[in-house]
């Protein structure tokens, strides 16, 4: 058996549906479905336009939350909980890493100036299996 960070990695590791909670500016979570993947460090990152609400959340208030690994109840085994913090990058070398040809349906390439990565520094993530009430927990 594999080491939890590493078994956490095999479910994060591909681009995926993801949702990510950010708290609004009345104090109130928002959760939105995201495009996101984590790299062997477990920090996740998605990509958005500049001037959205998340962003706008995430700038007042970097506390945000991602789940993932369920695409259908029928074969669930293993998802996440991810607890952590955002920050909002439109460094040139974060745009064209995350890159991929689906997002020219959203933004004219990875320098369009409305082009911007989220990247999510975890604290804990948390993974859950089928069939199991207690969760493993990985803290940075």
């Amino acid at each position: 058996m594999t080491n939890l960070k590493d078994r956490i990695f095999e479910i994060a590791k591909e681009l995926q549906l993801v949702n990510l909670a950010t708290v609004a500016e009345d104090g109130r979570p928002w959760v939105r479905y995201v495009m996101a993947k984590a790299d062997k460090g477990l920090v996740f990152r998605l990509c958005s336009h500049i001037d959205t609400k998340k962003i706008k959340h995430i700038k007042k208030n970097p506390n945000v939350h991602i789940s993932l690994g369920v695409s259908s109840l029928e074969t669930a085994k293993n998802w996440l909980q991810v607890e952590g913090k955002a920050e909002v990058s439109t460094d040139r070398n974060e745009r064209h890493a995350f890159w991929f040809d689906e997002l020219k349906n959203y933004f004219s390439g990875p320098d369009d100036p409305d082009f911007c990565i989220v990247i999510v520094t975890p604290s804990k993530i948390e993974l859950s299996t089928m069939g199991s009430m207690q969760p493993e927990v990985w803290e940075k």
